[in-house]
């Protein structure tokens, strides 16, 4: 059978769940996912995991934070005044939003906190910091 290598291109099936169980994305009913082993198109934990793998072999991981999406920083969170957002945007907790930094950049951020005065907006991805867990099957090197 033929092994998946590094610069393989494949398809997986794949259910990423969090440390309670619940799902956080997956490709059920859905296409495979595709994309080039060892490119970086993927978190690092799970592209780690594939060399080796053969056609139709099934895997659940666990992957650390750190590679994954990484840890938590304190730094991506910034509060604004609220003032200086304008008001046809939403500023409902856990809504996501986009900002242009300086440079034309587009950043996602979520917003954590809202008060009177300020808006906390939060630029780590959501599942920053968090141990996530994948059953994953490869369906097919392309």
């Amino acid at each position: 059978m033929t092994q998946v290598q590094t610069g393989d291109k494949v398809r997986i099936h794949y259910t990423g769940t969090l440390a309670d169980g619940s799902v956080f994305d997956s490709s059920e009913g859905r296409d495979p996912l595709e994309f080039t082993v060892g490119s970086g198109q993927i978190i690092q934990g799970l592209d780690n995991e594939l060399p080796g793998m053969e056609i139709g072999e099934a895997k659940t991981v666990t992957i650390p934070p750190e590679q994954a999406y990484g840890p938590v920083q304190d730094g991506a969170k910034q509060s604004v005044p609220r003032s200086q957002v304008p008001e046809n945007i939403p500023l409902e907790l856990g809504t996501m939003l986009e900002l242009r930094t300086p440079e034309g950049q587009t950043m996602p951020v979520q917003v954590v906190e809202v008060t009177d005065e300020h808006v906390t907006l939060d630029a780590n991805h959501p599942l920053a910091g968090k141990e996530l867990t994948f059953a994953f099957s490869v369906v097919e090197v392309v």
